[in-house]
């Protein structure tokens, strides 16, 4: 039924399959950055949290019966720790970012999205019809130039911490615009939670910012903090609007609570142990920077690469070296490239030599 489409992207080299690698090959490729999702030291102390409880599943939506005490003190320690007045879990990033944009732009409102933001939020701006605005990937001034010319109901900015493909930061700027506009202002710190800010904890920290009421951050729990879900840190008000309106909040099972767990232990962890985490970093980006000149910001390595075929090539050569790293092609990047993690789970001396094959 779907053959000749099939047959187009294998012909594009645009093709996809699920695969399981050998747990052999040296990781330079996941998101887990701070190499949690290795540290059995932790998994069991989620188990013991857990089995503190008669019921170690959610069972039914949040609002039903399904919010449970774990969920609950993981809010409230995620808020405490970015200076937030309230949290919520989110079973995952893409919902988070479904619930956001779905419910907060209502009539009369308009979105004002980066170009460049994640797949999530430009799916759910497809059910917004003409309240939609792209601006210019990291460009605070296009995105002035844009809202001077929407005047009515609430303005919405869209923004991610760190860019997933680039690995680049977010631009100051855009807080000072949406201060200026009164907007409302989501940064998606899926890839900068746990990898910048003075203790780790994201973009707020790594400009000295303070959360104000028209900040709203979002976060995974599946890359850094090595666990599963995501969260929304915000105002009480809007906390309480979404809970209320937003959809992918209101009608799925409450979030994992087992992964909850995990991802509150683990960010305790890093609470803890950040200038460990921050050093370890940095000494990796030492490492980058020496090899390739690249300085990095995050700890994302984009390696721009020809074409698709070209792509899925090098990364099969680094494999048969014994070397695992992302080969990620259209349409999650304009032109591929070879996504390099130098994550604290794979060795400094095993970086260097993936990067001397470069």
């Amino acid at each position: 039924m779907y053959e000749n489409e099939l047959n187009a992207l294998k012909k594009a080299g645009r093709f996809r399959q699920r695969q399981i690698f050998d747990e052999n090959l040296i990781d330079f490729a996941s998101n887990d950055y701070l190499g949690l999702a290795n540290d059995k030291k932790q998994f069991n102390k989620a188990v013991k949290m857990v089995n503190q409880y008669e019921s170690h599943a959610p069972k039914a939506s949040m609002l039903v019966n399904g919010y449970h005490e774990i969920h609950e003190g993981f809010e409230r320690t995620l808020a405490f720790l970015n200076r937030f007045q309230e949290g919520l879990v989110v079973g995952s990033g893409f919902l988070a970012n479904m619930a956001l944009i779905e419910s907060l732009v209502r009539k009369k409102d308009m979105l004002f999205i980066d170009e460049e933001y994640h797949a999530s939020g430009m799916m759910a701006t497809g059910l917004l019809a003409d309240r939609v605005v792209k601006f210019k990937h990291n460009d605070p001034n296009d995105l002035e130039e844009k809202l001077k010319a929407h005047t009515t109901g609430r303005k919405i900015i869209a923004v991610e911490g760190v860019y997933s493909m680039s690995g680049k930061v977010c631009h100051r700027d855009i807080f000072e615009v949406a201060n200026r506009d009164d907007a409302l202002l989501i940064i998606d710190e899926a890839h900068s939670s746990g990898v910048i800010g003075d203790t780790l904890l994201g973009l707020f920290e790594y400009y000295g910012i303070e959360p104000k009421a028209n900040h709203i951050k979002m976060g995974t729990l599946g890359k850094a903090y090595g666990s599963y879900g995501a969260y929304i840190l915000a105002s009480s008000e809007i906390i309480s609007f979404l809970v209320n309106r937003a959809k992918p909040i209101i009608y799925t099972t409450a979030p994992s609570v087992f992964d909850t767990a995990l991802a509150l232990v683990n960010i305790e962890k890093v609470s803890n142990k950040s200038e460990k985490f921050k050093k370890e970093i940095e000494e990796r980006q030492a490492i980058v920077k020496k090899i390739t000149g690249v300085e990095l910001k995050s700890l994302i390595l984009p390696i721009p690469v020809p074409d698709n075929a070209m792509t899925q090539r090098l990364q099969q050569a680094l494999i048969v070296k014994g070397y695992l790293v992302g080969a990620i092609r259209q349409p999650t990047v304009e032109k591929p490239i070879l996504r390099v993690i130098p994550r604290l789970g794979s060795s400094k001396k095993a970086l260097k030599s993936l990067l001397n094959h470069f």
